[in-house]
């Protein structure tokens, strides 16, 4: 055997990013290679059929690496890309990181925000070395990339926060009423907005729910949470949500699942445009066009909240009800406190103000 596919053979196992020069424990020869060429030879007949069934399980461990949300969120962003590149005339793969500099530029200047840019540029990066190329920031000698988003970032802090805002607990009462009716439709609606805010769930989380991840119990419900922003590893949580007497959350949910049914599957589907329940789970797009649909419909401002307004109003509005931290952070999750600091600075801003025995 060629002693260049002998080291290959022994070295083909090993989960390698990027291109490398390696040792061969057998005849010392020195090889430079990487992943896709590894692959490749593995494909060969030459290859055994061992090795190829250990590379696939490799392959399929490195996609487990990363949560079903984020693999979702690094495609699209690699398709988007990829479209950009193919209208520029420029090469998405490799991509230079002069393309990419200016990718996140194009991204700053459409108003996305610094933790989206920086969440599409960790795409690229995935993509490269799911291909086996070396990632166009390890290749940016002239740091092009990282001092775009040095600029990008500095000038988000120069810029006002656009955070979406809180629905009070008063507004979505008003908003659960104004969908009325008992058609599938509106049972769905109902029971989405009462849960998202009791459970303080981001809309990503909402439609990411499984029927066999709600359990009744004698005080309400636990909602067990198997994927979120702040769980990648999918340990998953579990929130309690009491019955509730004005928003009724656990009443809702129950009306829909009767609609709904048992059985596995997304806990919220997509209705169609006549009204008939799919197969299909809904977007966490379609989550925020719901709230803004019912907020303009009971007179506040749609541009002015979206698919975190749920979640903001249960922690502003326990704040207000005098809510200890430790409690917030059991339902919300949230890792640094610094975060929820902030909901409960928002929700007290006017009491005792300096100025209100005067002013």
């Amino acid at each position: 055997m060629h002693k260049g596919l002998r080291c290959v053979r022994h070295l083909s196992g090993l989960a390698l990013s990027g291109e490398q020069t390696l040792r061969c424990p057998q005849n010392h020869t020195q090889l430079t290679m990487n992943p896709a060429a590894v692959v490749s030879l593995a494909a060969s007949p030459a290859s055994s059929k061992a090795l190829g069934e250990e590379i696939a399980a490799a392959r399929g461990y490195r996609a487990q690496a990363k949560a079903a949300n984020t693999l979702r969120a690094y495609t699209s962003d690699w398709n988007q890309f990829e479209g950009w590149c193919d209208a520029r005339g420029l090469e998405p793969l490799p991509a230079r990181p002069e393309a990419v500099a200016t990718w996140l530029a194009a991204l700053a200047m459409d108003g996305k925000a610094d933790s989206t840019i920086g969440r599409h540029l960790a795409a690229i990066g995935w993509k490269h070395r799911q291909d086996g190329l070396v990632a166009p920031v390890q290749r940016d000698e002239r740091m092009v990339i990282a001092d775009t988003l040095a600029g990008i970032r500095r000038g988000a802090r120069a810029r006002p926060s656009a955070r979406k805002a809180a629905i009070t607990a008063s507004d979505l009462a008003k908003m659960i009423a104004a969908a009325d009716g008992q058609g599938t439709r509106a049972i769905r609606d109902r029971a989405i907005l009462a849960l998202g805010l009791a459970a303080a769930l981001r809309r990503s989380e909402l439609v990411a729910l499984e029927w066999r991840d709600v359990v009744m119990v004698d005080k309400g419900l636990k909602l067990t949470l198997r994927h979120s922003k702040t769980d990648q590893e999918g340990e998953g949580q579990v929130i309690a949500v009491p019955s509730g007497k004005t928003l009724k959350p656990v009443e809702r949910l129950k009306v829909w699942l009767a609609v709904r049914g048992s059985g596995a599957g997304p806990l919220f589907y997509r209705i169609d445009p006549q009204g008939r329940l799919t197969d299909r789970r809904m977007s966490d797009r379609s989550i925020a066009r719901l709230i803004q649909k019912y907020a303009g419909l009971v007179g506040l401002d749609p541009e002015s909240v979206g698919g975190h307004s749920l979640r903001a109003g249960f922690l502003t509005e326990a704040s207000r009800t005098g809510a200890t931290i430790a409690k917030m952070q059991e339902v919300s999750r949230h890792k640094k406190v610094e975060v929820l600091l902030g909901y409960v600075r928002s929700a007290e801003l006017f009491d005792a103000h300096a100025g209100g025995g005067f002013l």
